[in-house]
């Protein structure tokens, strides 16, 4: 796409989000012309709604931003054209989401915005993402979807959960990357979830959850799965892991479950002749959200490579905690832990601009880790994390 065509879509799309609350409404206003004008199609969509409009927002938000950086949207687009063949979408839906979205927009922006160029302009935009999502899922020979069965489910902490599926068959993913999860008690209410372990030959899966306040779908697997539910899981997405012909040094900075990513590709490291050096921070709110760190230190004492630092925003746990006080304190391996915020901490550590960086966890503090990291010197092109869902 040509610079106007992409100064174009771009400042339609900003002029909407620009309004107080435009852009939910927006998405509102797709989905309603969308079920409207093609009502087959609601039966791909779960009941409530309220996280697919989130995730439509965000999504297109993070395509805009790369039109001009071809290289970052197409594999992007790619993974999401694979994914969605667990829906069974074909290519005629695409030109109804298309069609439905540009109706949107012409209803928000007006005919002064809404010129016959601004017009082709969006066609060209919304042709280049579903050429190149339907090409990749055209292309595509695994299967559309996995099954898999819960073989187990171990209860870390009240609002945490570690759950061990075993997959129909095995998926080849990198480690670091999510996948796109469906549980029997939530139909078509598909979440991302990021296996904590690399792939392999077994076919087993193993995702870290914690329960997300008001959430629809983490508070049911982490208080209701149970050995031998069915779940669906989607195509590998993402962009982590590492390179493997590099001799960067790394850091790794995880939050919570973010840990999950970041863990997975320790694991397929440690199974590597040589490495480069990596320096894991890994954080929480409390001594107890670091509930992963005996694999951790297992893996420092093995790897030379690897030096782990565990950070918490507070020294005390809460009030329901019944477990040790210091889960670090016994483990041998560790640095010793770092009380404050996680980028905070992290940033002033020490200079970090020769590093390879990954970041992973709640978008906020990937965003705000991000941004000290790169105030403090780090360039912006060392720093990767997946987009912000």
């Amino acid at each position: 796409m040509d610079s106007r065509t992409v100064a174009l879509v771009r400042t339609t799309f900003k002029a909407v989000a620009a309004e107080e609350g435009g852009r939910e409404a927006l998405a509102r206003t797709f989905y309603a012309i969308l079920f409207t004008d093609y009502p087959q199609i609601r039966d791909f969509f779960p009941a409530a709604m309220d996280a697919q409009r989130d995730r439509l927002v965000q999504a297109i938000t993070y395509a805009l931003d790369k039109l001009d950086e071809p290289e970052k949207l197409q594999p992007f687009l790619a993974q999401l054209g694979r994914d969605h063949r667990k829906y069974g979408v074909r290519p005629e839906h695409y030109i109804a989401v298309g069609y439905s979205m540009k109706k949107a927009l012409r209803q928000y922006t007006g005919t002064e915005l809404w010129t016959d160029e601004v017009e082709q302009a969006w066609d060209g935009g919304l042709e280049v993402i579903a050429n190149t999502m339907i090409g990749a899922a055209a292309k595509e020979t695994t299967p559309s979807a996995w099954r898999g069965v819960v073989v187990e489910r171990r209860e870390v902490l009240r609002n945490l959960a570690v759950v061990r599926v075993q997959l129909d068959q095995p998926m080849q993913y990198a480690a670091g990357q999510y996948l796109s999860v469906q549980i029997p008690s939530r139909p078509r209410m598909w979440r991302y979830l990021s296996p904590a372990v690399p792939p392999n030959a077994s076919g087993e899966v193993e995702f870290h959850v914690r329960s997300v306040s008001g959430g629809w779908v983490s508070p049911a697997i982490v208080t209701n799965t149970a050995v031998g539910d069915q779940w669906l899981l989607g195509s590998p997405l993402g962009g982590l892991g590492l390179p493997r012909n590099t001799k960067r040094a790394m850091l790794m900075v995880a939050c919570g479950t973010g840990l999950a990513p970041l863990r997975a590709q320790l694991m397929a490291m440690a199974q590597r002749r040589t490495n480069p050096k990596v320096h894991l921070f890994v954080g929480g709110h409390h001594p107890c959200d670091l509930y992963d760190l005996e694999t951790l230190s297992q893996l420092a004492m093995a790897n030379k490579w690897l030096t782990v630092t565990p950070i918490t925003e507070s020294d005390e746990n809460p009030w329901w905690y019944e477990g040790p006080t210091d889960p670090e304190r016994d483990l041998p391996g560790l640095e010793p832990r770092l009380t404050g915020q996680v980028g905070k901490v992290v940033a002033n550590y020490t200079l970090w601009t020769d590093r390879d960086v990954q970041i992973a966890g709640p978008p906020s503090m990937v965003q705000t880790s991000k941004f000290r990291l790169m105030a403090a010197g780090t360039p912006a092109d060392h720093i990767r994390h997946d987009p912000l869902f």
